[in-house]
């Protein structure tokens, strides 16, 4: 049996290289980033939450989007955060912004405290979903919201997209992306939407790009849930 690739280098190359690859290349990065902008459009300049968490954060794309104002934006992430994050322009102004490492599946933050939380492209990595959820709902305050952004996968146009883009780009880097792409995404996406339906009542559901609620012609299920 062979060893397992080394975690620590996949880590270094996939930081270094998701935001180049991912974000800011062709067709992959323009839907990517088109996923936190829809999960950002119910959300305009005349929306305030006072106090914002966003969990799992990874190279900081999601504030980019943001357009509603807060006081307190604290963004947070299991691995230690780039040092060479620049915010957009658009967040000058609008509320203090902080920078935390915290493990998503275990907050460290009193109960009813934040009155949003984010979590975009970070349910699918995480073992026992359903407890995770439970977790970000107790910060939550009482009318606050849950937006959560889950890639469509195993669906049919996702794994055609990561098949035909994808893939190909992080194999050239040398990492092994079909066993990494197993060990991350935990949690295909028709087991998280089974876990949202039956454990929330307030629910705002929107599949991207398509509309209709199916995993197979979406890239993206985006939900709102509100405690």
């Amino acid at each position: 049996m062979r060893p397992d690739p080394s975690y620590d280098n996949y880590r270094s190359k996939w930081q270094e290289l998701s935001q180049e690859k991912s974000y800011d290349a062709g067709l992959t990065g323009y839907f990517l980033r088109k996923s936190h902008m829809w999960s950002e459009k119910n959300f305009d300049r005349n929306v305030h939450f006072s106090k914002v968490l966003e969990v799992g954060a990874g190279t900081c794309e999601h504030i980019k989007h943001v357009n509603h104002s807060f006081d307190d934006y604290l963004i947070t992430d299991l691995h230690p955060l780039m040092n060479n994050i620049k915010l957009p322009p658009n967040a000058e102004g609008r509320g203090k912004i902080s920078f935390s490492q915290v493990d998503a599946s275990k907050l460290s933050f009193q109960s009813n405290y934040f009155d949003r939380l984010i979590a975009a492209h970070v349910l699918e990595h995480l073992y026992r979903p359903y407890a995770v959820m439970r977790e970000w709902m107790r910060v939550l305050k009482p009318g606050g919201i849950m937006t959560l952004v889950l890639p469509c996968d195993p669906g049919l146009l996702w794994r055609l997209g990561r098949g035909l883009v994808a893939r190909e780009k992080f194999i050239k880097a040398e990492l092994e992306y079909d066993y990494w792409q197993s060990r991350e995404h935990v949690n295909p996406i028709n087991n998280l939407v089974s876990f949202i339906r039956y454990y929330f009542q307030e629910v705002e559901e929107n599949w991207q790009p398509c509309l209709v609620p199916s995993i197979d012609i979406n890239l993206f299920y985006i939900v709102h849930i509100q405690k």
